[in-house]
């Protein structure tokens, strides 16, 4: 057992010594949080009122009989102690001679997956414990295959309750193949598999006797020992903006956390979304200038020349540019109930830029027991694909191999601003700087003004049955008699050509709404007033759309009709099979409908005629300028 260290001597020894960031992960009950207790309390991390509390915390909820019962000390939500197992991630510290040490209790069971990847993300060594008895299971696979995807290259392969197995030399020779075969195609750096008992602390910080035919290291003797340092120094410049900082007139700076590299004042820097170059006049901080700042240094940097810059920016060296696209191909782990669909409207956060994005195709998930790739079209909560993705804007990054700072990022939902996924970019996609906008001799404004009108879409939107199409077909009507220039997209007739391919699975129903969205932009760019009837469900499908044009060219119309009298109508017998289970998937009844929250125009069916509504439509084109009144 390691000796305590003395205040002072963590003091003397705390500016040589190096950080392991460390995670514990495996099957759930492979013994997690017992040996991250068993490591605080050999290595006398655990004071006093600790002891007391944990003795008897031990009685009350305790697995281990009369003995205490280490997992106490990490499992700190009262449901995981009633439940036994770990639910979030606990974060623990602790200090030898050697190394100070910041270790991660990740959950064991599948649906906290998420949790397991939040606490990979910044870890250099992954603990994987297997429980002697069971061997490799398929979350232990899982986990394996996460660390890896997450970038770490080290494991300790830690086979607890050796104990339970009269600590048999061939039952861990046994599960060290078995994992080494499974792992093989993981590409980690190294594997140092490690017998060992958690709850009576064989060969964890000291070694045992009862495992004599072990000449490896103790489990704390390699983490002390392990080298996992990876140089950010060395790698390309890279400071993502986080914060414009101008407090007077006198004083521009750019604050945030330089993520890989070294920079002086003197340095020649480019923004690497614009190109724009100058050089760094000084490094800012609150302890005065510095001479240089290296990867890890929160600073404000000064540049020599007024360049546009703002927060989301990436600074780096102009002869080592990051990659800037709006289209790349990552690997995601999905984290949300809600299933990811491909051509929904998401943001995206990488390093301090979020932008807008879609998932523009799910090429294949992947079977973390077997690393199979599998067709999929969605995707599921705790689920690993391989996707494209475009974002809104331009964005730099680097390949997550490279640069795990700029090269991972947090998929958020934008109705309710929750993180949905995390990913990490492989590469850039050619193919998105291989095409450029061709400039034409006339433009939008030029068409509509041929047109005597402003371009718009009206998206009229509402449950099948509410009057969508009646009421878009009459103002129809009533433009073209009084000579306006339009074009009437109707949800049932563009599923005999252009969406022909399409069904109305969720995913469906996204592709089809984004492809008419595109369509009903190109109306918009030749000044025609695109009037759209599409169910189109989901509120984020219908902003999707809105942010294609610019603003106040984008009319929500919601037909607000209720469920029964849409049912009552029934002019296409649609909801009488849908309701006997013959149409699966239909809105409604076994499909959700989102109402809109902020429609321009609110449309009651049963409160107003349909020439009535039509009037209304043309009215607020008219109040908005985009026709003359009559």
């Amino acid at each position: 057992m390691h000796a305590p260290l003395t205040t002072a001597e963590l003091a003397g020894a705390a500016a040589e010594k190096t950080l392991l960031r460390f995670l514990t992960c495996g099957s759930v009950d492979d013994g997690k949080s017992t040996l991250i207790g068993r490591l605080l309390y050999d290595t006398k991390l655990v004071f006093d009122d600790q002891l007391a509390a944990l003795e008897k915390d031990s009685r009350k909820h305790g697995t281990t009989g009369e003995a205490i019962d280490l997992a106490l000390l990490v499992d700190g939500l009262e449901a995981e102690r009633e439940q036994g197992i770990t639910i979030d991630v606990a974060y623990r510290y602790f200090a030898t001679a050697k190394r100070t040490f910041i270790v991660a209790d990740t959950p064991g069971h599948e649906q906290y997956t998420r949790n397991m990847a939040t606490g990979a993300s910044n870890a250099d060594l992954a603990v994987i414990l297997i429980d002697a008895r069971k061997g490799v299971l398929t979350q232990t696979k899982r986990h394996s295959f996460i660390c890896s995807l997450l970038g770490i290259r080290h494991v300790a392969l830690a086979v607890n309750k050796i104990d339970l197995v009269d600590y048999s030399e061939s039952r861990f020779r046994e599960i060290e193949a078995e994992y080494r075969a499974f792992a093989a195609p993981l590409g980690f750096e190294t594997i140092t598999p490690i017998p060992l008992s958690a709850r009576d602390g064989d060969n964890v910080t000291a070694p045992s006797p009862r495992l004599a035919w072990h000449k490896g290291p103790t489990l704390l003797a390699h983490l002390e020992e392990i080298d996992v340092e990876t140089d950010l120094e060395a790698k390309p410049f890279r400071f993502p903006v986080q914060w414009v900082n101008r407090p007077n007139l006198d004083f521009r700076g750019f604050a945030g956390t330089i993520a890989s590299g070294t920079v002086r004042p003197g340095d020649e820097v480019v923004v690497a979304a614009s190109g724009k170059t100058s050089r760094v006049a000084r490094i800012v901080t609150m302890d005065g200038d510095l001479a240089s700042a290296s990867a890890g240094d929160s600073v404000t940097l000064t540049l020599e020349d007024e360049v546009d810059i703002a927060r989301g920016d990436l600074l780096a060296r102009p002869a080592e540019r990051p990659e800037v696209s709006n289209q790349f191909a990552a690997r995601l782990i999905w984290m949300q109930d809600e299933r990811l669909l491909p051509g929904r409207s998401y943001l995206i956060k990488l390093a301090t830029r979020t932008v807008p994005a879609t998932v523009t195709s799910l090429k294949h998930k992947i079977d973390v027991n077997t690393l199979e790739k599998l067709a999929a079209r969605t995707l599921g909560l705790n689920e690993i694909a391989e996707v494209n993705v475009e974002t809104g804007a331009p964005i730099a990054f680097d390949p997550y191999a490279d640069n795990r700072e700029t090269g991972a990022f947090i998929v958020i939902d934008r109705e309710t601003n929750a993180t949905a996924g995390a990913g990490m970019v492989q590469h850039g996609l050619r193919r998105a700087t291989n095409i450029h906008r061709h400039a034409s001799a006339v433009d939008r404004a030029a068409r509509a003004r041929l047109k005597n009108q402003k371009p718009a879409i009206v998206w009229f939107t509402g449950l099948s049955a509410s009057g969508k199409s009646t009421i878009a077909n009459l103002v129809e009507a009533k433009l073209a008699a009084r000579g306006q220039h339009t074009m009437l997209l109707d949800g049932d007739n563009v599923r005999f050509g252009l969406n022909k391919d399409l069904g109305f699975t969720d995913a469906d129903r996204v592709e089809n709404v984004r492809r008419i969205g595109e369509v009903a932009k190109l109306f918009t760019d030749a000044g025609v007033i695109a009037l759209c009837s599409f169910i189109s469900p989901f509120e984020s499908e219908r902003r999707m759309v809105r942010d294609l044009v610019g603003a106040g060219e984008f009319i929500e119309a919601f037909v607000d009709t209720p469920l029964e009298t849409c049912i009552a109508r029934d002019p296409k017998g649609l909801y009488k099979r849908a309701l006997a289970g013959e149409i699966p998937n239909f809105t409604g009844v076994s499909s959700p409908y989102e109402a809109p929250q902020a429609a321009e125009l609110v449309l009651p069916t049963t409160d107003a005629s349909v020439d009535e509504l039509a009037d209304r439509v043309i009215a607020e084109l008219e109040r908005r300028g985009l026709i003359d009144a009559v």
